[in-house]
C-alpha cells in the first residue's frame, strides 16, 4: 500500500474505534468497548489507555499480540464473549497488567502452557464460568505475583496442579466444578492462603494432611460436598481458621480429633449432613467459636460433655433434628433461657412432648432426681370412656403447679383430638403428681 493509502485505512480504523468505543477524558484514560457486538479487535487503542473494557461483545479469537504495546494497562477485561483460542503471547505488550478477566467465555476448553506469557505482574485473574477441564501444570511459571484466582463453575475434576508452590496466592475460587479428590500433593506450597472456597464439587476423598502448608488459611469452603468422613487430622495446623464450612455433605459423626488445632476459628457449619453422634470433646479446643450450626442433621441428643468447653458460645442453631427431649437435653433447656442464643428446638420424643418445643418442656423431678417426660400410648378410647376421659383429665389439671400447666394443656389438647383412654389419663395424672414443687 502507498501511504497515502495506509492512511486512509488507518483513519478508517480509528473511526470504527470511536464509534464503537469511548474513552474517558483523562490522560491514563478508561476505554469502554463493552456490549458494542464487536467480532475483532480494534487493530489499536490509546497507548496511555490504564483499563479496557470489552465485555459482552462477540470476540472469538486473541492472535498474539492482540493489543499491541500499552504500558500503562492495568485492567483488561474481556468477560461474556465467545472467545475459544487464545494464542500463546496473546497478552505481549501489556508488561504492567494487574488484573485480567476472561470469565463467562463458555467456549475456551484449553489454554496453552505460554498463554499468559510475559504479564509477570498480574495479581488478579478470573476464568470462571468457561468450560475448562484443566490447566498445564506450568501455565503460572511467570506469574509469580499472582495474588487472587476464580476458577469457579468449569469442569475440573481434581485441583488444578497449576497452583502448587505459588506461594503468593490468597485467594482461590474453584467451586461449582467436579472436584472428586484432594490430593495431599495438590495444594503443597500455598503458605500465604487465606480464602480457599472447594463448595458444590463432588469431593469424596481428602488425603492425610492434604491442607497441611496452607497455614494462614481463614476461610474454607467444603460445604455441598459428597464427604462420608474426614482423616483424623484433616485440619491439623490451620491455627488461623476462622470459619469452616462442612455444611451440605454426608457425615455421620464427628471426631475430636477434626478441630483440635483450630483456636481461632469463629464459625462453624455442620448442618445439612447426617449427624447422630458428637465425640465428647470435639469442641474442647475451639476456644474463640462464636457461632455453631448443627441445623438439619440426626441428632437426637446432645450430651453436656460436648458443649461443656465452649459454654460461652454466641449462637447455636439446633433446629430441624429429631431431640429426644429426655433428662439429657435439661441442661440445653436451662441454657437457652439463661442465656437466650438458642431457640427453635422441636422435640420428636418422647411422646408426651413431641411437637412442643424444648423450651415448653417442664422436667418433673423425684428427690432431686430428674424424670424424663413419659412416652404416651395414644390408643383411641371407646365413646363411653370419653366423659370420665374428660372428667379424669380434668381432675388432674386442678392440682397442677402452674410452672407445668403449660406443657400438660398442650398433652390435654393432643389427647382430645385423638380421644384417649382414662388409662392414658392417670398414667399422666400419676406422672404429675411425682413433680417436686
Amino acid at each position: 500500500f502507498s501511504y497515502h493509502a495506509k492512511k486512509v485505512i488507518y483513519l478508517h480504523l480509528i473511526i470504527i474505534f470511536l464509534i464503537c468505543c469511548t474513552c474517558t477524558p483523562e490522560k491514563s484514560c478508561s476505554v469502554l468497548c463493552d456490549h458494542v457486538n464487536m467480532m475483532d479487535l480494534p487493530k489499536e487503542f490509546p497507548c496511555e489507555a490504564s483499563s479496557i473494557n470489552l465485555d459482552k461483545n462477540s470476540i472469538k479469537f486473541l492472535s498474539e499480540r492482540a493489543f499491541g504495546t500499552l504500558p500503562s494497562l492495568k485492567t483488561l477485561s474481556l468477560n461474556h464473549n465467545n472467545i475459544s483460542f487464545i494464542t500463546p503471547g496473546a497478552f505481549k505488550g501489556l508488561p504492567n497488567l494487574l488484573e485480567l478477566k476472561l470469565a463467562h467465555n463458555e467456549h475456551i476448553r484449553y489454554l496453552h502452557t505460554r498463554t499468559f506469557t510475559a504479564i509477570k505482574r498480574l495479581v488478579r485473574l478470573d476464568l470462571s464460568d468457561c468450560n475448562l477441564f484443566n490447566m498445564p501444570d506450568r501455565i503460572f511459571l511467570e506469574q509469580i505475583s499472582l495474588k487472587e484466582l476464580l476458577c469457579f463453575q468449569n469442569n475440573f475434576r481434581h485441583v488444578p496442579g497449576a497452583i502448587r508452590g505459588m506461594e503468593n496466592l490468597t485467594h482461590v475460587y474453584l467451586e461449582r466444578n467436579k472436584i472428586e479428590a484432594v490430593a495431599y500433593s495438590t495444594l503443597l506450597g500455598l503458605t500465604n492462603l487465606k480464602y480457599l472456597n472447594l463448595q458444590e464439587n463432588r469431593i469424596n476423598v481428602i488425603h492425610d494432611e492434604a491442607f497441611k502448608d496452607l497455614v494462614h488459611l481463614e476461610n474454607f469452603y467444603l460445604n455441598d460436598n459428597l464427604l462420608v468422613d474426614l482423616p483424623q487430622q484433616a485440619f491439623k495446623g490451620l491455627r488461623n481458621l476462622k470459619m469452616l464450612n462442612l455444611g451440605g455433605n454426608v457425615l455421620t459423626n464427628v471426631s475430636k480429633t477434626w478441630f483440635s488445632d483450630l483456636v481461632e476459628l469463629e464459625v462453624l457449619y455442620l448442618d445439612r449432613n447426617r449427624l447422630s453422634y458428637i465425640e465428647e470433646g470435639t469442641f474442647e479446643n475451639l476456644t474463640s467459636l462464636i457461632t455453631l450450626h448443627l441445623n438439619s442433621n440426626n441428632l437426637t441428643s446432645l450430651p453436656f460433655s460436648v458443649f461443656q468447653p465452649i459454654y460461652f458460645i454466641g449462637r447455636l442453631y439446633l433446629f430441624r433434628n429429631p431431640w429426644e427431649c429426655t433428662c439429657d437435653l435439661e441442661w440445653l433447656r436451662e441454657w437457652m433461657e439463661s442465656y437466650k442464643l438458642v431457640r427453635d428446638i422441636p422435640c420428636a420424643s418422647p411422646s408426651s412432648v413431641a411437637g412442643l418445643d424444648l423450651s415448653e418442656v417442664v422436667y418433673a423431678h423425684l428427690n432431686g432426681t430428674c424424670l424424663d417426660p413419659p412416652e404416651l400410648n395414644l390408643t383411641t378410647s371407646p365413646p363411653e370412656e370419653s366423659g370420665e376421659y374428660q372428667k379424669g383429665l380434668n381432675v388432674s389439671l386442678v392440682i397442677l403447679w402452674p410452672s407445668t400447666l403449660r406443657m400438660v394443656l398442650k398433652i390435654k389438647s393432643k389427647c382430645q383430638r385423638l380421644r384417649c383412654s382414662h388409662a392414658l389419663v392417670s398414667k399422666v395424672f400419676t406422672f404429675i403428681t411425682q413433680v417436686e414443687v
